[in-house]
């Protein structure tokens, strides 16, 4: 019985213990400080474009509803910027072939002046 009894106040006593400390009710400056929110880990490059293996690796940290809208909103807008880039510059390149293609095509078909023959 007194065994029982010596176990039930050194429980009685670790638990006002732990109370206090997450209360607050010691030393410290109040309760336990809040902890900072989970970041993104490996954002995209900013010094280069993004690559498909910058894309897979990426990894957005969760919430409790979910994923932090802020950093996927971040990457998402990044990954349409570089896609607009991209875009814009295969349609010049396109261009530039076509137009390539369009002189060569000419200089193919341009017949000889009468007085070469």
């Amino acid at each position: 019985m007194v065994m029982f009894l010596f176990l039930v106040v050194a429980l009685a006593v670790v638990v006002a213990a732990v109370t206090l400390a997450v209360v607050g009710g010691g030393e410290g400056t109040g309760p336990l400080p809040e902890a900072a929110p989970e970041r993104l880990r490996d954002p995209l490059p900013p010094d280069r474009p993004v690559n498909r293996a910058d894309v897979e690796s990426l990894r957005f940290p969760l919430t409790a509803r979910g994923y932090r809208m802020a950093d996927v909103d971040d990457a998402l807008s990044r990954l349409g910027a570089e896609l607009a880039e991209r875009d814009a510059r295969i349609a010049d390149l396109e261009s530039a072939l076509a137009g390539a293609r369009a002189a060569a095509s000419v200089r193919l078909t341009k017949p000889e002046p009468e007085d070469q023959r």
